[in-house]
């Protein structure tokens, strides 16, 4: 593991994080530890943190809360831990930002395993040199020569079209509200409405599904926003 790797532990609860944080060390990451939302704020604003592991019930300042606030200025990889099980409560978790989560209790071996995982994805633009295949083929994505394909022929998508197909494909299962596509996706140069993103998901669907009343790679999330399904890889 790459000695700059630097973890963020943020939980009040002391044994676990002396635990998380003695495994992390034993496994070459560099580790950071807050007990509270406020310390967590002030540690990333002041170290390079390459992904965070968030409880969702601090002291002072809740999970959800810390990871709106660095959503709207990082796109720093967020782990959320949480002993609430009930599925409504992940949900809420993912589709404030968090990349993925993981219920108490837990062990060692599954949060490294996990973080391994979320930060494979997150630098997906360095690691992922060859064309990625879903759904046995039917649709592919070459993000280092912004090429897609169905059925081995090539997709002509818009360059904003292409940008958000691409966001939500390095991050399967991950919801992005409408909010958030423009953010990752679109950047601040984007001056289009929210529901224009709707547009643009309608047409993405016309290009790359099957039967776009039926979508089976860029699916709809009623409330929330939309995901690249996570059932359909290889």
């Amino acid at each position: 593991m790459n000695n700059k790797t630097t973890i963020l532990l943020v939980d009040d609860e002391v044994k676990i994080t002396s635990v998380l944080d003695a495994y992390l060390r034993k496994n070459g990451y560099i580790t950071l530890v807050a007990d509270n939302g406020k310390t967590a704020i002030e540690l990333f604003a002041n170290n390079e943190v390459s992904l965070i592991v968030l409880d969702l019930m601090l002291p002072d300042i809740s999970g959800e809360e810390i990871c709106k606030q660095l959503r709207s200025k990082s796109r720093v990889p967020i782990i959320m831990l949480t002993a609430k099980s009930e599925e409504i409560d992940l949900i809420d978790g993912l589709s404030i930002g968090a990349d993925d989560y993981i219920t108490k209790p837990f062990s060692p071996r599954a949060v490294i395993a996990k973080i391994e995982a979320v930060l494979r994805r997150a630098n997906g633009d360095e690691l992922i040199s060859v064309p990625i295949s879903f759904a046995n083929g039917l649709l592919s994505i070459d993000f280092q020569n912004n090429i897609v394909k169905k059925q081995g022929n090539v997709i002509n998508l818009t360059p904003t079209e292409y940008k958000l197909l691409k966001t939500m494909a390095k991050a399967p299962g991950r919801i992005f509200t409408r909010e958030q596509l423009i953010t990752f996706a679109l950047g601040d140069d984007y001056d289009g409405f929210d529901r224009s993103i709707d547009t643009y998901i309608k047409s993405i669907r016309s290009k790359i599904e099957p039967d776009r009343k039926k979508p089976m790679f860029v699916l709809t999330v009623h409330g929330l926003g939309y995901k690249f399904s996570s059932d359909i890889m290889g």
